[in-house]
C-alpha cells in the first residue's frame, strides 16, 4: 500500500533529527509544472487513513489512497517523489519542471 526507500527515509530522518515527528500528509498538488503528489506536514483529519511505517504516521485523505495506492516515497535527484497508479496530466506549454525559466 505504502513504501518509502531508504534514501527518501533518510532525507526524512534528517529533517526530523533536532525536531519532534509529526505526522506527514501526502496530497495532490497543482503548479504551473502541473499536478503531482507531495508531502506536507499535517494532523490527521476526519475521512484520513493514517499509515506508520519507519517510524512516521503518514496520513492520506481514504479516497486519494484507494485511487493512488500503490503508493512509493523516493528520492530522486529533483528531490523526494511520490510514485503512484495515478496518472497526471502536465500543465499545457509547461516543460515539467520549472516556473518561468524554461525555453
Amino acid at each position: 500500500m505504502l513504501k518509502i526507500t531508504d534514501k527518501a527515509k533518510e532525507v526524512l530522518d534528517q529533517h526530523f533529527a533536532e525536531k519532534e515527528k509529526e505526522p506527514i500528509r501526502i496530497y495532490v498538488a497543482s503548479a504551473c509544472s502541473g499536478t503531482r503528489l507531495a508531502l506536507g506536514i499535517d494532523s490527521a483529519k476526519d475521512g484520513d487513513e493514517t499509515i506508520a511505517l519507519e517510524g512516521y504516521d503518514f496520513v492520506i485523505d481514504k479516497e486519494l489512497l484507494e485511487q493512488a495506492k500503490p503508493l512509493e516515497i523516493d528520492l530522486t535527484p529533483m528531490g523526494i517523489e511520490i510514485s503512484s497508479s495515478m496518472v497526471f496530466e502536465q500543465t499545457p506549454g509547461s516543460c515539467g519542471s520549472c516556473c518561468g525559466g524554461c525555453s
